[in-house]
């Protein structure tokens, strides 16, 4: 069986009865299954993570975003995280027998189906980018264009949107995407000096600082009276959690700040946290399978 991961991002973080409205219109049968949902109040976005048979992948997405543009109204959205529409991003990853270039033609199809159906624009980003420089997800959304600065800017030729109208309803437009597995890693700081997680995003991000294959963003949790360094890690096999963890908690002290915490949104393979447990603990020919949980797997599935 050929099985996909989709990994939807919604603009509603707060409203637990929208969340769940959404995630119950993504189980379009008992062979979609929704593996984790995360809720993030200050960011006022939640990530869904679902995983289908490649011939229902389509209709789970498509459902997900119909119903979040019915239930969020993009103009009366507030949150730290950027963001482009109700259904922000919604990206597909290869597992098991699934190719990656079978996972581009879904996110193209579910565009073209998103696009004309529920005439909301669509970008397609990563491997299922069809202008070169939508490659790069930050590129197109981020802290200085986000759902506000398109809806002045999409008439004009840059922002022509690869599906739908170049029009934006109060459902926003929709980023699509294919991609690898990528770790989402949050580390909050005690203090709350947003420019201190800004600089620190600053000094580690693949763009602007020392770590290739790494997103980050510095966010104020106002509620919590704290800020946090928000990150995307988009390949650990390359760049470790730890190496990265231990970056910010290095970078922070030369501020006379530390670390509070660390989160984890989303799911996380199992090879990521292993790695770290080996150098944490200095763990030596340490693998997967001395795990009980993944050997009783093995022998079952």
């Amino acid at each position: 069986m050929k099985l996909v991961e989709c990994v939807p991002n919604f603009s509603e973080g707060k409203n637990k009865d929208i969340v769940d409205q959404i995630v119950n219109a993504i189980k379009v049968n008992e062979q979609v299954k929704v593996l984790d949902v995360e809720m993030d109040p200050d960011h006022n976005r939640s990530v869904v993570t679902f995983v289908s048979p490649i011939e229902y992948a389509i209709d789970a997405a498509y459902n997900g975003i119909k119903k979040a543009s019915e239930l969020i109204d993009m103009d009366k959205h507030k949150g730290a995280h950027p963001r482009f529409g109700a259904a922000d991003v919604v990206p597909f990853v290869p597992i098991f027998d699934t190719t990656m270039k079978e996972c581009v033609n879904l996110a193209w199809q579910l565009g073209e189906r998103v696009g004309n159906e529920l005439k909301i624009p669509v970008y397609l980003y990563d491997k299922a980018a069809k202008v070169e420089w939508r490659k790069n997800l930050a590129d197109i959304r981020n802290e200085s264009f986000q759902y506000e600065q398109l809806k002045v800017h999409i008439k004009e030729e840059k922002w022509k949107p690869d599906f739908g109208p170049s029009e934006v309803g109060k459902a926003g437009a929709t980023i699509i995407g294919a991609r690898e597995f990528l770790i989402a890693f949050n580390v909050n700081l005690n203090t709350n000096n947003i420019e201190i997680a800004k600089n620190i995003a600053r000094s580690i991000r693949e763009k602007t600082g020392s770590f290739k294959n790494v997103r980050a963003l510095g966010f104020e949790l106002k509620e919590r009276n704290m800020v946090q360094v928000s990150m995307n890690i988009l390949d650990y096999k390359k760049t470790p959690i730890y190496r990265v963890y231990e970056a910010i908690k290095l970078e922070a002290e030369k501020y006379g700040v530390s670390v509070v915490e660390a989160e984890i949104v989303g799911l996380v393979p199992l090879d990521a946290l292993i790695e770290a447990l080996k150098v944490y603990m200095r763990l030596v020919n340490f693998n997967s399978n001395q795990v009980f949980e993944s050997k009783l797997l093995s022998v079952f599935i």
